[in-house]
């Protein structure tokens, strides 16, 4: 799970291989953008806008898609539905520059990951949702359209 155990491991200081240091991570939350600006930035400047807003609708139409076949796994304890649907998340996730989403989604993932899938197909519509509502806001109003 998440942030389980309680604590990272006395001996080494670090949190077992898939569990996230909820500290960490919230303060990750507070410095980071659900977006990377610099990818989003480098792809608002090389395309011609009109591309740059379809890439992003594109984005959004499957990130909903694929976190809707996530939850559907997890509901029906489909691990390899699961972990393939993860796989496709990271993808997109990476490929507009939703660091959290994509970091979520790589545990998800990995079957080595002790994480539950409920608490992670959680976090993941969580950081989806932040990702959304930044990408439509940048489809809105694109780096470089003033």
């Amino acid at each position: 799970m998440i942030g389980q155990p309680e604590a990272a491991d006395a001996a080494t200081g670090r949190w077992p291989f898939g569990c996230v240091d909820p500290v960490a991570l919230q303060c990750e939350r507070c410095k980071v953008s659900a977006i990377d600006p610099e990818i989003a930035g480098q792809l608002a400047s090389d395309l011609p806008r009109e591309d740059f807003v379809r890439i992003l609708r594109t984005f959004e139409d499957d990130l909903g898609r694929l976190a809707r076949m996530l939850e559907a796994a997890v509901a029906a304890g489909d691990q390899d539905g699961y972990r393939r649907a993860a796989h496709s998340l990271a993808g997109a996730a990476a490929a507009v520059g939703a660091r959290r989403l994509e970091q979520v989604a790589r545990v998800a993932m990995d079957h080595r990951s002790n994480a539950d899938p409920r608490a992670l197909a959680v976090q993941v519509r969580h950081e989806a949702g932040a990702a959304l509502a930044e990408l439509s806001a940048l489809a809105a109003d694109p780096p470089g359209s003033h």
